[in-house]
């Protein structure tokens, strides 16, 4: 599930957007200390942040450039300053995208999935993560994330979940995953593949992802 940390001091807009952004299944948290923005960052790790320009004590432009010292995740900039120079210093400081007050929430959640696709889903963005059925696997540290449980996943439960979200809705074959693993489909035993399958889905199951992985007689296995 994606996290989206909102960073705006109008409180009323602030929880209109929590209410819409949590509407489309998107985990959000809210700013509570102005004062220490990136500490409050750094602790919930989301996937997305969206922050206004005018804050408290620094503007968002302060923050955006403290959080591009830490992070490389997109930040949207909301603003109801819409010169050509705030767009301009926005883009600079290292926004994704820009939004001028007032808005239309459906505008504003479009950008979010944009983004969060072209960052995350192919597992080709600077992150490294690649997003399937709600869950997240970072390609970085091996983990597996879903619904704000984590996994750690052994050198063969990653390279069979890697290969096998990359390739959702396809079969792979049984012959392909142990060329993976260890290179050659040779002298390998059918059953030192399915207790690694078996002990994969037994950590799924356990943090909730049930029948995620399918088997397909004689075919191979499959996330559908």
């Amino acid at each position: 599930m994606y996290k989206i940390f909102i960073i705006e001091d109008d409180k009323a807009l602030c929880e209109n957007i929590k209410d819409g952004v949590a509407k489309w299944g998107f985990a959000v948290a809210s700013i509570e200390n102005f004062d220490n923005i990136l500490e409050e960052f750094t602790i919930y790790k989301p996937h997305l942040v969206i922050m206004d320009i005018n804050l408290p004590y620094f503007d968002g432009f302060y923050w955006c450039k403290k959080i591009r010292d830490v992070s490389k995740v997109p930040i949207i900039f909301l603003s109801s300053r819409d010169s050509n120079m705030d767009i301009i210093m926005a883009v600079n400081m290292g926004g994704d995208d820009f939004v001028t007050k007032p808005f239309s929430m459906d505008i504003l959640l479009a950008k979010i999935q944009a983004i969060l696709r072209r960052t995350y889903s192919y597992g080709e963005g600077k992150d490294h993560i690649i997003e399937c059925r709600g869950s997240i696997l970072n390609i970085n540290n091996g983990t597996l994330t879903y619904n704000d449980k984590n996994i750690e996943l052994t050198k063969n439960e990653f390279k069979i979940l890697q290969l096998l979200m990359k390739n959702r809705g396809k079969i792979i074959s049984r012959d392909r995953i142990m060329r993976v693993l260890w290179e050659s489909e040779y002298f390998i035993s059918e059953n030192t593949l399915t207790v690694n399958v078996n002990r994969l889905r037994k950590k799924l199951e356990d943090i909730g992802l049930t029948d995620f992985i399918l088997t397909k007689r004689s075919q191979g296995y499959m996330i559908p």
